[in-house]
């Protein structure tokens, strides 16, 4: 019997996706490319459902004899390896950014003596349309706080944004832009204590009460879908840190770093701190083991923040503590420098990725910031997160407006640098 290719996502099953199989099978078996998360994160947000299931609802419809992962968005290797005799697709992919593929498969299946059937889509059915309007309906707690692991099985590099406020959240919820290596995109935001406090018009200084903290928290994840990694300090003590992340993990969010430090605050970009002190390995290193025996689920996420490079000591002393914590329970590593040249941020990437490469390495290029993404990767990094730029940048905005309307003495100046009422009204949802 002759096989028909039909490549899709999965996620939402429509009437549409169900008139193409019918048609499909008219002219043989259905076979399904189901594309898997990697294959979809780089050009869409990953889908709500894992692979798994996705191929258990998928292979059950009616008139679909076989399922196959799509490993990449084109349709193409696939092709090469199972040689259909036809492959199906709606004829929307004429224009737009499938334009391309389209061309490759034709050229593909001539060259194999296959066949492309073309069907006109569906009328009033938009799976794009659909799939941000599921977003824009919210997400659940237990969705948001896997997304994280998800996002790091599937993407070569996780990016992670500051967000001080809902309206801030909104940005990275909805900024994408599309480059030739597909649609590039924040995948979750982090949620700082210095930007919390900052943006608060209050110092720097840990907070005892985690209640303030979520109080902010909270206006995030209420207009927000995306995982959230927690900035927690130190953790406070172990008794202490075992609500902490009995709280994040039942509020949604993904994971919560910790730094190996002890005493008063004092950031760790600011001033020199050759004199820091840090906490032993045995108290840290009980501190994570404590908080991960707290743990309700397993995809919440403790990540270790080393503070060795910032108090003076070699790569080697990181190297021997960053052992220790993903021994102790530790799911990932953060590691901090204040070295412009970034150099020992990569000496460390490389030795420890050799040893330990499942274990992500969180990396906060504020200071050694001339890298890019891909170079960061290539050390060995999985997450890279912007630590406090959106507050950062609203300040010198804000005093500009501010000091154009006081030269003026009125606003209409100003205009040019704010959003309209209407934008406004625009980007917030139900205030339409």
């Amino acid at each position: 019997m002759k096989t028909v290719y039909l490549g899709m996502t999965g996620d939402i099953i429509h009437p549409g996706i169900i008139n193409i199989i019918q048609e499909a099978e008219k002219y043989g078996e259905v076979m399904v490319g189901l594309l898997t998360d990697s294959a979809i994160a780089s050009h869409k947000r990953i889908p709500f459902l894992t692979y798994d299931q996705r191929k258990a609802v998928v292979e059950n419809i009616k008139g679909v004899a076989r399922v196959a992962p799509q490993e990449e968005w084109s349709y193409v290797p696939n092709l090469k390896k199972y040689r259909p005799d036809f492959i199906i697709h709606g004829d929307d992919w004429k224009s737009g950014p499938l334009s391309k593929i389209r061309d490759d498969v034709y050229a593909l299946m001539a060259e194999q003596g296959g066949t492309v059937i073309e069907v006109p889509y569906t009328k009033g059915i938009n799976s794009t349309a659909m799939n941000e309007a599921q977003h824009s309906i919210g997400t659940t707690p237990d969705i948001r706080l896997r997304a994280l692991r998800r996002l790091i099985e599937v993407k070569p590099v996780v990016r992670i944004m500051e967000a001080h406020s809902g309206l801030s959240g909104l940005i990275i919820e909805n900024l994408e832009i599309g480059k030739d290596d597909g649609v590039h995109s924040f995948d979750g935001m982090w949620s700082s204590s210095l930007t919390d406090s900052t943006s608060k018009g209050k110092p720097d200084i840990e907070a005892v009460d985690l209640t303030t903290r979520l109080q902010d928290l909270t206006n995030v994840l209420e207009c927000t879908t995306k995982p959230i990694i927690y900035d927690g300090d130190t953790g406070g003590k172990s008794e202490h840190f075992v609500f902490t992340v009995r709280t994040l993990e039942r509020n949604g969010v993904s994971a919560v770093i910790i730094e190996d430090k002890v005493g008063l605050k004092k950031n760790s970009l600011f001033g020199t701190e050759v004199n820091q002190e840090l906490a032993s390995i045995p108290e840290f290193s009980e501190k994570i083991s404590a908080g991960k025996r707290a743990q309700v689920t397993r995809d919440f996420m403790i990540i270790a923040r080393l503070e060795s490079l910032i108090a003076g000591f070699p790569v080697s002393h990181a190297l021997e503590r960053a052992e220790a914590y993903v021994k102790a329970g530790a799911d990932g590593i953060m590691i901090h420098s204040k070295e412009k040249s970034g150099g020992d941020i990569k000496e460390f990437c490389e030795k420890f990725h050799s040893g330990y490469s499942h274990v992500p390495i969180v990396l906060v290029p504020t200071t050694y910031n001339q890298f890019t993404e891909k170079e960061l990767v290539a050390w060995g990094a999985k997450i890279i997160i912007y630590a406090n730029h959106m507050l950062r940048s609203s300040y010198p905005a804000m005093l500009k407006t501010a000091r154009v309307i006081l030269e003026n003495e009125r606003s209409l100046e100003a205009d040019s640098l704010c959003m309209s009422i209407k934008e406004i009204l625009e980007l917030i949802p139900g205030t339409k």
